[in-house]
């Protein structure tokens, strides 16, 4: 059977906890599994500002899935998804079709290595650079330590 690529874009109410957060979307991810279908990428977008309120929400908590799969799967991802309490709105997209499966989960751990290997330079750049500033820092308190004139003795009261 012929496979695709999709994009599923999701944004999960924004007053739910880490771990439910986490639960709902191993739950579509299980979804995806459970019907022979293969998850690619994960990005998590973290909360952000909604361009109009949905459902009375200003904010949403976004999360991007790439995975491959049946287009018969869709319905059925589809369906899950909008009964699910947590999701507030969603978006599949076919990205590719008659995807070369194994080049392709090829490819998604190439670009996963990537992006670890970015975020750990990034992180360490960050590190250095905090580092550097506690050192001009502490340099700074000390330069102005001794440019400081010491401060005269107190004088003994005068006797009236």
């Amino acid at each position: 059977m012929l496979s695709n690529e999709y994009e599923l874009i999701i944004i999960i109410r924004p007053d739910l906890d880490e771990a439910a957060v986490t639960a709902a979307i191993e739950k579509i991810e299980g979804v995806i599994s459970s019907n022979e279908g293969t998850v690619l990428i994960r990005e998590d977008w973290g909360k952000r500002k909604l361009a109009y309120p949905i459902k009375k929400h200003i904010k949403g908590h976004y999360v991007l899935i790439n995975f491959i799969a049946d287009p018969l799967m869709i319905m059925e991802l589809e369906r899950n998804v909008r009964i699910m309490d947590s999701v507030v709105r969603f978006l599949t997209s076919k990205i590719g079709t008659a995807v070369d499966v194994p080049l392709r989960l090829e490819q998604a751990a190439e670009l996963r290595k990537r992006r670890a290997e970015e975020e750990a330079r990034v992180r360490a750049e960050a590190e250095a650079r905090a580092e550097a500033d506690a050192a001009a820092a502490a340099q700074r308190l000390e330069f102005e330590a001794q440019q400081q004139p010491p401060t005269p003795p107190p004088s003994p009261p005068s006797a009236e």
